[in-house]
């Protein structure tokens, strides 16, 4: 259960990340309020996470996942294009967490 906590913290978190460019630096209502609400959410699924996932590992997948899934709503909401090194680094971001959940023995125990 542990992991489906977490990937409902990571969307909660990058919904929250996404809201901030439409809150406006805080002066639209409802992004704002998406803002907050999202990384309260967040940051309590994460509390659960922790339980049993070390803290190194979950926040690798945490940090890892958001940056991508961030990118991706960046180019689909608000058009943003990632450069070529962007694309590398995040295509080693997303082999750093396929290393940790293939070969890490500490992310499989709880």
């Amino acid at each position: 259960m542990s992991y489906v906590y977490l990937a409902l913290a990571i969307i909660a978190e990058v919904i929250a990340t996404s809201a901030l460019k439409a809150s406006n630096e805080f002066t639209r209502l409802w992004p704002s309020v998406l803002v907050v609400v999202g990384y309260l959410l967040a940051f309590y699924l994460l509390t659960l996470v922790l339980r049993t996932v070390p803290v190194g590992i979950a926040y690798a997948l945490w940090a890892g996942l958001g940056i991508v899934l961030v990118t991706l709503v960046g180019i689909a909401i608000y058009g943003e294009r990632p450069d070529l090194p962007a694309i590398l680094g995040m295509a080693m971001i997303i082999g750093g967490v396929a290393v940790i959940q293939v070969f890490s023995s500490v992310s499989t125990h709880s």
